[in-house]
């Protein structure tokens, strides 16, 4: 039998365990570059693996595309594509050097006037996507896909000429922010937990804090559901939580709840893990297969959480 790198959580005493019953969902469902993200977060899997199965995704133009982000089909590059190669690489400690310079090139390639990133790009005209990210002909700048991308590349000291206008825009977008919504929120935290100036970050996500609590973007109390609005076009059950916000206890958000509201959460995360072993999708879903390839992307990313916790071991 092949060696393929990956060494198996024992199957006694942890056989029912809940990681054990993640990786076989993972298993069963998911594309291989989940496989293999799951191999290297909790079975010692390498890194070349994960870079391997992630470049089936990049194209020629330097961006990435093919369903990479599931809810947006077909070959073309889109900044929310790429955006999601960059989380990959950063979590495998290979988000840097020439790979993430030509990355670079491409967000340049198809930013906006005021050089940040639009949310779909036109190229994704003609090819299957989800109802809720329309596709228009002149997209505006969108906080929710220039943050993460701008906060990755702080994060990892990445460099270029593209970040410093990009930048500009996310501090002018966060700071002005008065009403929102969960996906922008965590946009605007990924930006503030990476961004080098830290006193100005500091008092940004303080600011940030107050709104959700104020507006109720984070369900506290996960018992009595009904007492927290989800935010206009979500699915009915679209609710966000603490650990949602602070998805490590060194970010910026953390801050913004108590221990026993972050306690709460993360007890909620962890009941939420189905018979299958893998964890459910709570936005709309709109047709089978994204559906299907997001679950292994919510688990892998509901494990980090709860072991950055300290909730698991692996």
């Amino acid at each position: 039998m092949a060696d393929t790198g990956v060494s198996p959580l024992p199957s006694t005493p942890q056989a029912r365990s809940p990681l054990f019953r993640a990786e076989q969902f993972v298993w069963l469902t998911a594309r291989v570059l989940e496989q293999r993200l799951f191999a290297h977060h909790f079975l010692h899997g390498t890194p070349e693996a994960v870079e391997t199965a992630l470049d089936a995704y990049r194209n020629e133009d330097n961006g990435y595309g093919h369903a990479l982000e599931p809810d947006l089909r077909g070959p073309a590059s889109q900044p929310l594509h790429t955006a999601h190669a960059l989380r990959v690489l950063d979590a495998i400690g290979r988000c840097g050097g020439q790979r993430v310079e030509r990355v670079c090139r491409y967000l340049t390639s198809v930013s906006t006037a005021d050089g940040a990133l639009p949310a779909v790009h036109p190229s994704q005209r003609g090819y299957p996507a989800a109802p809720f990210v329309p596709v228009v002909d002149d997209p505006p700048s969108d906080l929710l896909a220039t943050g993460p991308v701008v906060g990755l590349l702080h994060r990892n000291e990445v460099w270029h000429a593209w970040l410093f206008r990009a930048t500009d825009f996310c501090w002018q977008a966060v700071e002005s922010l008065e009403k929102s919504h969960p996906y922008e929120v965590e946009a605007a935290v990924t930006f503030l937990d990476s961004v080098p100036d830290r006193s100005r970050a500091q008092a940004a996500a303080d600011r940030l804090g107050r709104m959700v609590r104020e507006q109720r973007l984070a369900a506290l109390d996960p018992a009595r559901l009904d007492k927290y609005p989800v935010a206009p076009g979500y699915a009915p059950a679209e609710h966000h939580f603490p650990h949602d916000f602070a998805r490590t206890p060194d970010s910026l958000a953390r801050a913004w709840f108590t221990d026993d509201e972050m306690a709460r959460s993360l007890d909620h995360l962890a009941a939420e893990q189905q018979d299958d072993g893998g964890w459910p999708v709570r936005w709309r879903q709109w047709a089978p297969a994204p559906a299907l390839e997001s679950r292994p992307l919510v688990t892998i990313a509901a494990l980090r959480t709860l072991r950055s916790y300290g909730r698991f071991v692996g």
